[in-house]
């Protein structure tokens, strides 16, 4: 059935009346949506920081307020000089005991200690040498003067003299009797021989050395001379013989 013109015209109007409406409507909505997703974007935690400032504010001016720097000069603290402590060494009166060190010779310990020119001869008479000690004290070896680390030795004190050997009055002992000599700096075995009226062999003999110790003492070494074996030969003077007399004839 078909309707009249009148009534689609007035149908036709009242949609025509009603779009803007619906329109009007549908922008009211997606205005709201937008402002909401836009208020939820601000205030949600990775939404920038943005300050909308609508009237401008008066910026306050900074009022410099200076304080007083009190400037203390330093003062210095003195400091104490602290007074060196001298340490006297003391000088020994008498011989010492030593023990050798490394590095130690027999010549670096005489400088050492400042024994002087009979520092050599006072260490030999001091450490007399005694092979196969059990105690171990061998001594000084006076064919090598060598020491050893941890040997003990006696030191002279300075300026100890060194001992001479006391005149023994000859004629007062009898044939082969025995006295002790300390060898002295320069003897020898021939020469000591010589002086007692004894002799090389014999000397050697009585000491328990060879002949191939002959040349080997040391000062200090303690020697037993067996004195007057032999006869003191006294040396004459030479007789000077003069030519003759020639007396000059004069011929007139």
């Amino acid at each position: 059935m078909n309707k009249p013109p009148s009534s689609m015209i007035s149908a036709y109007k009242k949609r025509q009346q009603m779009g803007p409406f619906v329109v009007g409507i549908l922008a009211i909505l997606l205005v709201a949506i937008g402002l909401v997703v836009l208020v939820i974007w601000l205030t949600g935690s990775g939404a920038p920081k943005m300050e909308f400032n609508l009237f401008a504010t008066e910026t306050p001016t900074p009022t410099l307020t200076f304080t007083p720097t009190s400037t203390n000069t330093r003062t210095s603290t003195p400091t104490e000089t602290a007074t060196p402590t001298i340490t006297f060494t003391p000088t020994p009166s008498a011989p010492f005991e030593y023990t050798v060190e490394d590095g130690d010779f027999l010549f670096s310990i005489i400088e050492k200690f400042n024994l002087g020119d009979d520092g050599l001869a006072l260490l030999m008479l001091l450490n007399p040498y005694v092979p196969d000690e059990p105690n171990g004290n061998v001594g000084i070896d006076p064919t090598t003067l060598s020491v050893f680390v941890g040997q003990k030795i006696i030191i002279p004190n300075p300026g100890m003299p060194l001992p001479t050997a006391t005149p023994v009055p000859l004629e007062t002992l009898r044939r082969g009797e025995k006295i002790t000599y300390t060898v002295q700096a320069g003897d020898t075995i021939a020469g000591i021989a010589f002086r007692f009226n004894s002799t090389s062999a014999d000397i050697l003999k009585e000491n328990g050395l060879t002949e191939a110790d002959l040349n080997l003492i040391y000062v200090g070494q303690i020697l037993i001379i067996p004195v007057n074996l032999v006869t003191p030969v006294n040396t004459l003077a030479p007789t000077v013989t003069l030519g003759p007399t020639i007396t000059p004839t004069i011929t007139p």
